[in-house]
């Protein structure tokens, strides 16, 4: 059995779960299992300074008798076992006699994440909650079958990032110097604060004015301050961009464009 303990999430809003390094496993009776989970419409979940960011789990599930409910579901670190999620409630769509679709909702705050430092854990750093998590569920049938089931899906939980694109001079002239600088920062969970990310790969794109379609047209790395700056030959008047496509850790992140006119 894993090692649970529970402690009272900021201003009460949560619980905050902290497991034991999982081993994967499931037990239970009878025929009823979850046979497909998808966790945040398949993508990976960010998280950054301030707000709940809230996801779903979606369990397909399947007995011979019904389904009957869903009696738990936990998510955390696959490695840690932290976990500092709220699970707020499931709803269930039968979808036939046996198979069942049932969506759990799933929230978590950066602020639920740093007071697992306050426990005493030596060389602790609420950053460490980044990384591959898994979902564990326990099922239940019509006809009384249950089952506990480990790791049914597994996702990333990423530190938010933030981009920043300032293009200049604007007006430029055609055929002109073009100078095009951004900033990317990620969030820390320690502090809550965005601090400089540097040495990452970011791609600068371009959307011409009257297209929808952004083009890449020159990749950098960030300095040591988080800061890119590339000077470009200005053919056409658009829009640019930063993008970060992100780590194992970090989630990606896009600048919002800025507009440079011809003169």
């Amino acid at each position: 059995m894993r090692n649970r303990a529970l402690t009272a999430a900021a201003a009460g809003a949560a619980a905050l779960v902290i497991l034991g390094a999982p081993a994967a496993h499931a037990e239970g009776r009878g025929d009823i299992r979850v046979i497909k989970t998808v966790v945040h419409g398949g993508t990976d979940v960010s998280v950054g300074t301030k707000g709940t960011v809230v996801f779903p789990v979606v369990m397909t599930i399947r007995d011979n008798s019904g389904v009957k409910s869903v009696s738990h579901v936990s998510a955390f670190n696959a490695s840690n076992g932290f976990g500092p999620v709220s699970w707020t409630g499931t709803r269930c769509a039968k979808k036939s006699a046996t198979t069942s679709v049932c969506t759990a909702t799933m929230a978590i705050h950066p602020d639920w994440i740093r007071p697992y430092g306050e426990g005493g854990i030596e060389g602790w750093n609420a950053n460490q909650v980044a990384g591959l998590w898994q979902v564990n569920a326990t099922v239940r049938a019509n006809d009384g079958d249950y089952w506990i089931s480990d790791a049914i899906a597994r996702f990333k939980v990423r530190r938010g990032a933030v981009f920043t694109t300032d293009a200049g001079p604007e007006p430029v002239a055609k055929r002109g110097t073009l100078t095009v600088k951004g900033q990317l920062k990620r969030a820390d969970w320690q502090d809550l604060k965005y601090h400089t990310f540097a040495g990452q790969p970011v791609r600068l794109q371009f959307k011409k004015a009257g297209s929808t379609k952004w083009s890449t047209v020159k990749t950098a790395t960030t300095n040591s301050s988080g800061g890119v700056s590339v000077k470009m030959t200005a053919t056409a008047a658009g829009a640019w961009r930063w993008v970060f496509s992100g780590t194992a850790t970090t989630g990606p992140a896009t600048s919002a464009a800025d507009a440079v006119a011809l003169k």
